[in-house]
């Protein structure tokens, strides 16, 4: 029975990356262990969880009815065992974050770097990434967007002021191109998309003044994955951007970027941490949920 639990954390591994090399990696075994592992609980059930391609790994749908009946009872085990070093003398156990580019750098990195000296038995894995990913599914236990992004099912905590965002350029692009002065005018101008992993699409611009909402679907010929990219590609000329303002002013300063459209980019609710309930009460979270919580002066 012991084995049985062992190669069925084994194949939930496998099931919910998708691929036996990151469950491996994640296990701390080779890829032939766990495939051999897999073939043995399978022989023994008697049943086929797993197909298998060249290029991708998904459950059968008796594996899909084991991940979903089991995983969620070994999920609360694992709970109830983290929970008991409430009787520690100090929060132990690891975390797993999944955040966007922007949260990471200004609020998770600078809290950590607060935090985990005064909690050396708790380790922190941060997962940079735009989806908006299942936490309870792919076993994070805590996701970071911005409020309007959080399930309602979660509980949801604030950890960053208002955002704010600014449509930017390079003085050399404004030397080619008259600059916008309504968010409708973008549709004449060279943008920089931001690709959104989750559905495939491109970011729409969101602007709002005086109560008024208007949308834009930009267009340019470049598309980016983050951020980081879209700025260093307005700061190279290849079009407007539009990023969280604290990213630009540093360039604006400078000269090296200018800004438009400012009175058309009010602010909105901020980054938020969520969690399930079922989380509620770990010491280790409890402890970097206030760590993170955000605090106005």
């Amino acid at each position: 029975m012991r084995k049985d639990i062992q190669d069925i954390m084994a194949f939930i591994a496998v099931a919910r990356e998708r691929s036996f090399t990151r469950a491996a990696a994640k296990l701390g075994t080779s890829q032939s262990a766990l495939s051999h592992t897999i073939r043995g609980l399978e022989s023994r059930l008697g049943v086929r969880l797993l197909t298998r391609t060249t290029r991708s790994v998904a459950a059968t749908a008796a594996g899909e009815r084991l991940l979903q009946t089991v995983a969620p009872r070994l999920d609360e085990i694992e709970v109830e065992v983290d929970a008991l070093s409430e009787l520690r003398e100090r929060p132990a156990g690891n975390l797993r974050i999944t955040t966007a580019e922007h949260a990471a750098n200004t609020i998770i990195w600078p809290a950590l770097e607060r935090f985990l000296p005064q909690y050396p038995d708790i380790s922190v894995e941060v997962a940079v990434d735009y989806q908006l990913v299942d936490i309870v599914a792919e076993r994070f236990d805590i996701g970071i967007r911005l409020g309007e992004q959080v399930a309602r099912d979660m509980i949801a905590v604030p950890i960053g002021p208002p955002v704010r965002m600014a449509v930017i350029g390079s003085p050399a692009y404004f030397a080619r191109r008259k600059k916008p002065k309504t968010p409708q005018d973008l549709t004449d101008h060279a943008c920089i998309n931001l690709r959104l992993p989750t559905h495939g699409g491109l970011m729409i611009w969101d602007f709002e003044k005086d109560g008024h909402e208007v949308k834009v679907r930009v267009e340019g010929q470049v598309i980016a994955s983050s951020g980081t990219q879209m700025l260093d590609a307005a700061l190279r000329g290849l079009g407007l951007g539009w990023v969280p303002e604290d990213m630009a002013l540093p360039h604006i300063a400078q000269g090296t970027l200018a800004r438009v459209l400012e009175k058309w980019c009010e602010p909105f609710s901020g980054y938020h941490l969520y969690y399930p309930n079922r989380r509620q009460g770990a010491p280790a979270l409890t402890a970097l949920v206030e760590a993170l919580r955000y605090k106005p002066l």
